[in-house]
Formats: C-alpha cells, sequence, structure tokens
C-alpha cells in the first residue's frame, strides 16, 4: 500500500498523475470554498463549536465526490 502511495506522489510531482490539473485544482477549491463557508458562518451561531466543524466537515466531504465525478488521470 505504501509503495502505490509513494508512486503516485512521484507521478505527480513530475505532472504525469493529472490529465488536467486545472480541473483539479478549481473543483478542489469550490468544495474548500463551500466548506470554509459554512464553517464561519456556522460559527457565529451560539452553539460548541465542534458543531460546526463536524458539519462543515462532513458536508465537504460530501459534495467533493460530486466535484470530482468527472476527473480523469493518466
Amino acid at each position: 500500500m505504501f509503495e502505490i502511495g509513494w508512486f503516485s506522489v512521484k507521478l505527480f510531482l513530475k505532472g504525469k498523475l493529472l490529465r488536467d490539473p486545472i480541473f483539479f485544482v478549481k473543483r478542489t477549491t469550490i468544495g474548500i470554498a463551500v466548506g470554509f463557508l459554512l464553517l464561519v458562518l456556522l460559527a457565529q451561531a451560539p452553539i460548541p463549536l465542534y458543531f460546526p466543524i463536524i458539519l462543515s466537515s462532513l458536508v465537504t466531504g460530501m459534495i467533493m465526490p460530486y466535484l470530482l465525478k468527472d476527473f480523469k488521470m493518466k
């Protein structure tokens, strides 16, 4: 398992892992922005801080597969 991960890291650093890196960066940025915005908005509410963290992480984790469904690797 470690060997597969290391091979992927080497390909990524050489620029040979992703077909369209701009697509990946755009979609990842959208997901991060949605999660961050949700975290900031929920953190303003008078509830314990762990609840907004859990909820924003859950929402971000649920939308990332949808955002990256058309992601292609070489």
